[in-house]
């Protein structure tokens, strides 16, 4: 099956085609992760002096594809910055889709200990980003239940440590609210457990010495919530890669980041047929190289990931259903 626009044109590269989640009316996301907007820093792999370009050209490239919203999972600042925020929000307003915006924290998103800043409050990020009173939420967008959870932290939990957790009034949330939807997307920034399995096997295989990016703890009343009501698909961000995994029958499809090789973002078309998702570039071939090459010459994990994304890009499509 090759992937269509809206007005009848091939575009962007088959990432996944899936049986399910299934809506009767046509609903198209526009899908980004992990920004890491920054206005006042440069270099690193993740290209901090180049992020706002890459940010304008995926929301600009999203408003010509008519999507019903746009989605963000996670870390759209560098650390959480309010002047991140703010002009993360002027490129949205001046670029992006006129289409509702979307959200989830991620772990940079949100207020960590050593932080030299004043930080954005997860609520404020809530009040900016997520419908109603806050995480989590449920949203109807077309045909399709949008379900966003906090899985980073805020100012009460996490605050310590960059790794990952869904609460237990959230799994208790999704086991009430999942029954009631027809065409649940669960939005999370943290991942499956079979993510970093698949670190672990890639750090096996070619990296021995790379480091393992912070998980999510206690992964199991996340994923039997999941399970046990049968939601078909989770996006996340948090590991700069396109890659997906299964955990007890619930797919998980990774979304790529913007900032770092391969500067991208996704298309998620939800029909009567099942799910196409797609992948579109934000940044040109000279941009992509030079991803690679500061990505690459960062360190062994940072190496290891670009890699693992490279490797995800050549086996593209990752899913055929």
């Amino acid at each position: 099956m090759h992937p269509v626009d809206r007005d009848g044109s091939s575009s962007g590269t088959p990432m996944a085609s899936l049986a399910r989640p299934r809506a009767d009316e046509p609903t198209r996301l526009a899908v980004i992760a992990d920004p890491h907007l920054s206005t006042r820093e440069a270099g690193t792999s993740k290209l901090f002096e180049r992020t706002e370009r890459h940010v304008r050209t995926a929301l600009a490239d999203a408003a010509e594809r008519d999507p019903d919203a746009v989605v963000c999972v996670g870390d759209i600042t560098k650390d959480g910055e309010r002047w991140n925020f703010d002009r993360f929000d002027e490129l949205l307003a001046e670029h992006g889709p006129s289409a509702p915006f979307y959200a989830v924290p991620g772990n940079h998103d949100v207020p960590k200990q050593g932080y030299d800043h004043d930080n954005l409050p997860v609520s404020a990020f809530a009040e900016r980003y997520a419908p109603g009173d806050g995480f989590p939420f449920h949203t109807q967008v077309g045909g399709v239940d949008l379900l966003g959870i906090n899985s980073a932290g805020d100012e009460s939990f996490l605050t310590d440590s960059h790794e990952g957790l869904v609460r237990e009034d959230t799994v208790a949330w999704l086991r009430e609210t999942l029954p009631e939807t027809d065409a649940p997307v669960v939005l999370s920034h943290f991942n499956f457990p079979g993510m970093f399995e698949q670190i672990r096997r890639h750090r096996e295989l070619a990296e021995p010495d790379m480091f393992v990016p912070p998980e999510l703890r206690n992964p199991e009343p996340f994923v039997d919530a999941l399970a046990d009501n049968d939601a078909p698909l989770l996006l996340t961000g948090h590991l700069h890669m396109p890659s997906t995994t299964t955990a007890k029958g619930v797919r998980e499809v990774m979304v790529p980041t913007t900032c770092s090789f391969p500067q991208s973002y996704l298309l998620v078309d939800v029909g009567p047929e099942g799910t196409e998702i797609r992948l579109l570039p934000c940044a040109d071939l000279e941009e992509t190289v030079v991803g690679h090459r500061e990505r690459t010459g960062d360190s062994v994990t940072a190496r290891g990931l670009t890699s693992m994304a490279a490797a995800r890009l050549a086996q593209f499509p990752l899913v055929e259903e």
